[in-house]
Order: structure tokens, then C-alpha cells, then sequence
């Protein structure tokens, strides 16, 4: 520094690593001075001599062989519907009426927060007004042909 007033600036070719904070890389089998001979490997043996992949289980027939082939997936986006049939609504309910999911799941019919559709199998005489479950068209012709009605929502 010239003088006491000036300030020394940090520049880009001053910085170094701290002493000791760069330490060079043990060269292993370099001779009998430094880490020679075995390197770490031990006496004898596979893994003295060379590597096996991993997995090698000596010559016997490994897991990844033994376990079965994973066949066909199954969707994570699948949709499950709870099925309800006319005869079970009409063995329920049988003076008809407006019928909606809470309904069905006080009745026992179904489970609650599942997706429900109605199918066709059995006969309706009741007029049922259905809201919020899906159902076949052969359900949706026998409810309306009684004087019913079915929506999704």
C-alpha cells in the first residue's frame, strides 16, 4: 500500500484455498512406500483380484431371476363405480321418490365417497327421481319408462 488512506481490494487472482483444504488423492498401488501392495483390497479372493457385477451371487441363479416377470400394470387413473342394480333399489325404496347418494349409502347399498352407477338388472314399477350417480341405458329406459328420471349431477 502507498499510502495509510488507500484500501487493498480483493481481487479474482488473490483468492486461494484456505492451507489444507485441497488434499491430494491417495494413489493406491504405487509401491510398497505408499499404500502399495494389496491398495486396500485385503488378501485374497474375488474382490482381491477383480470386480463382479453387482448382483453375481457366485453362480447361482440370482433374485432378479427368481423372482417372477412383472406382467400386464394397472391404471392409476381407473375408476372403480359401486354397483347398484334396479331390484336392490327397488326392494330399498319401494314407494320410489327422489333418491340420491346419502340415501343409498344410509340404505346400505353403497359405501360413501365412492363414484356409484345404477344398472339395469331387475324391474322398476315406482317412478325414482336419481340424482348424482351414473347408470346404463338399459337402467335409464326402465326408470323413465316407469315415469322416472336419472342425472349425473
Amino acid at each position: 500500500m502507498a499510502n495509510s488512506n488507500e484500501v487493498d481490494i480483493l481481487q479474482m487472482h488473490d483468492l486461494r484455498p484456505a492451507p489444507g483444504a485441497k488434499k491430494s488423492k491417495t494413489r493406491v498401488g504405487r509401491g510398497e512406500g505408499s499404500k502399495g501392495k494389496t491398495s486396500g483390497r485385503g488378501m485374497k479372493g474375488t474382490k482381491a483380484r477383480y470386480q463382479v457385477r453387482p448382483g453375481f451371487e457366485g453362480g447361482q441363479l440370482p433374485l432378479y431371476m427368481r423372482l417372477p416377470k412383472l406382467r400386464g400394470f394397472k391404471s392409476p387413473f381407473k375408476v372403480e363405480f359401486q354397483v347398484v342394480n334396479l331390484a336392490d333399489l327397488a326392494t330399498s325404496f319401494p314407494q320410489g321418490g327422489e333418491v340420491t347418494v346419502e340415501a343409498l349409502v344410509n340404505a346400505g347399498l353403497v359405501r360413501k365417497n365412492q363414484p356409484v352407477k345404477v344398472l339395469g338388472e331387475g324391474e322398476v314399477t315406482a317412478a325414482y327421481t336419481i340424482k348424482g350417480v351414473k347408470s346404463s341405458a338399459s337402467a335409464k329406459a326402465k326408470i323413465e319408462a316407469a315415469g322416472g328420471s336419472i342425472s349425473e349431477d
